[in-house]
């Protein structure tokens, strides 16, 4: 496995990390709520993006998870992952580089999938940045179990008419359309019942409930909207994909979404430990430096040793993807989604740690990481889920012992080998007595 790049490549990513730094960054702190960089009616906000957006375009640096014939450079996961590592220090960076969630997802699986007219109408605005989109999966009563969702669309002559809800639909207040993904197929087997559809967000009947503010939100600024679709009629073209392959489609966007996330964590973790390492070397308890502590050597160790560790297994995944025939990496991006909240939490904790009643307020980055981790658990599936599946990828492959002790018994093991040896010790011990 190699992770190098070039020199030329190397060039963009120091300049990316200064611009992020310098600039990106800045748009944080200007504009700290959540979503505000979804926000269309912040003309504050869009002005200066739409500046900083055009420098990254000048770079050639815009929307680079997509492929060339989307305008994209095709660099592949191992760039993407060291581009991420940088862009997912902010808020702000996936959208001044024309690659947020879930815009990027909706706008592989309308490349992939969908037709001529879907993709003049939806695909080119999303992919220039002029609009932002929402992805309707999840359910109130069903989570993200597919098997167990009830909102579904019915035919009814030249039209689809959709009734049930969705849950956690990120962005919709800012968005201009919705892929929903909804019973159409009852009949069938459980991952053949659903199919999506392409749905202007302003179509009659579809109710915003309310918009549910994360943990890290303020409670009046939520941003992930509960949705009720009250007959809402939309034309048969409206449909992405075939009836039936709502389940392909989302198993095509939410893998890349999955390691993306794990790319931008890698980032954050970076810029945990990063303070972490300036508070040990800034501030004084019993007598010395807090840095020269031994329990803060050990923090700072464990931090760098864990993000390194999952560092490596993201651009292993990345390289996989990179190198080897489709679905090969499911097992990688199935780690990486595990430890990905795991290594974030203890890097996190330990830096609120090291900065006291500081680190628990809001006036560092620490309180917003913090209070992200509890969704990583469950963004993109839940944690246990992909457990089970890295699991039964493994077991898959084991092999069954036909004796009672297991093959590492030491006795039997012992016992064979002696065996197997019996005749050549007999010959050296001979040859030795005759000596």
């Amino acid at each position: 496995m190699d992770f190098s790049v070039d020199a030329q490549f190397q060039q963009k990513l120091d300049w990316m990390n200064s611009f992020v730094r310098d600039e990106v960054e800045a748009m944080d702190l200007l504009f700290p709520q959540g979503s505000e960089q979804f926000n269309v009616k912040n003309r504050k906000a869009r002005t200066l993006a739409k500046k900083l957006q055009a420098t990254v375009k000048q770079q050639g640096l815009w929307a680079c998870h997509l492929t060339p014939e989307l305008g994209g450079k095709g660099y592949g996961q191992v760039k993407l992952a060291l581009m991420n590592e940088i862009l997912g220090r902010t808020s702000w960076g996936p959208v001044i580089f024309g690659c947020a969630a879930p815009d990027t997802g909706n706008a592989e699986i309308l490349a992939m999938f969908g037709t001529a007219e879907q993709k003049a109408r939806y695909l080119q605005p999303l992919l220039d940045g002029d609009i932002f989109s929402t992805y309707a999966m999840t359910e109130p009563q069903a989570g993200a179990d597919p098997k167990e969702f009830t909102c579904s669309a019915r035919r009814n002559g030249d039209e689809w008419v959709i009734e049930g809800e969705k849950w956690y639909a990120s962005n919709f207040k800012n968005s201009s359309f919705v892929i929903a993904m909804v019973v159409t197929n009852p009949e069938n087997p459980p991952h053949q019942r659903m199919s999506m559809f392409l749905i202007p967000s302003d179509t009659p009947g579809i109710v915003d409930v309310r918009d549910v503010a994360g943990m890290n939100d303020r409670v009046d600024n939520g941003h992930h909207a509960y949705l009720r679709f009250d007959r809402v009629r939309v034309p048969l073209d409206a449909m992405l994909g075939a009836p039936g392959e709502g389940f392909k489609l989302a198993q095509a966007r939410l893998g890349g979404g999955r390691i993306h996330h794990a790319m931008r964590v890698v980032g954050q973790c970076q810029r945990a430990l990063d303070m972490m390492l300036e508070r040990a070397v800034s501030r004084r308890t019993q007598g010395r430096s807090l840095g020269d502590h031994q329990f803060v050597k050990g923090m700072i160790a464990d931090s760098a040793m864990e993000l390194e560790m999952y560092r490596l297994l993201v651009l292993k995944a990345a390289w996989t993807i990179d190198t080897q025939p489709h679905g090969a990496a499911r097992i990688n991006i199935a780690m990486s989604k595990v430890a990905m909240a795991r290594v974030y939490h203890d890097i996190v904790r330990r830096a609120v740690h090291l900065h006291g009643a500081l680190g628990t307020t809001h006036e560092t980055p620490l309180a917003k990481m913090w209070m992200g981790i509890p969704m990583l658990s469950v963004a993109d599936g839940p944690t246990e889920v992909h457990q089970v599946q890295i699991a039964n990828m493994l077991l898959k492959d084991a092999v069954p012992v036909d004796s009672l002790f297991p093959s590492e018994h030491i006795p039997t093991r012992t016992a064979d080998v002696e065996a197997r040896y019996l005749s050549e010790l007999e010959e050296i011990e001979r040859e030795l007595a005759i000596a």
